[in-house]
């Protein structure tokens, strides 16, 4: 069984700015446009959970055009993305930050024989 402890900031969270979070974190990002649309609730208490949110460092803002109006793009904070698909072992995916990268280089070989040693 694994335990997955919720940091402190988001157990004092209303029910509405939990499923906002949520809601954010399982689109992998959101126009504000939509995601009061999505929650059911108005425009502006929609917007006041996206402030809270920011507030408390677990979501990002920022402005964008969308339909042709301007808006905001709320996505989840860098500390939510899963880098664990990127790793083998302690070992980062060759192709980060590489714009080519030699399939027959050691770092790939490398990295490959740690995901499979992984397994």
């Amino acid at each position: 069984m694994v335990t997955v402890s919720v940091p402190a900031v988001e157990q004092e969270l209303s029910e509405d700015e939990h499923a906002g979070l949520e809601l954010v974190r399982e689109t992998g990002g959101i126009h504000q446009s939509d995601f009061w649309k999505e929650l059911d609730v108005s425009s502006r208490k929609g917007s006041r959970i996206v402030e809270s949110l920011v507030e408390k460092e677990l979501v990002d803002r920022e402005e964008t055009v969308y339909d042709g109006h301007n808006t905001y793009y709320i996505s989840p904070t860098a500390r939510d993305l899963d880098f664990t698909l990127l790793m083998a072992g302690d070992m980062l995916s060759p192709f980060i930050g590489e714009e080519e990268v030699d399939p027959n280089s050691d770092a790939f070989s490398q990295w490959i024989m740690n995901l499979a040693y992984e397994e």
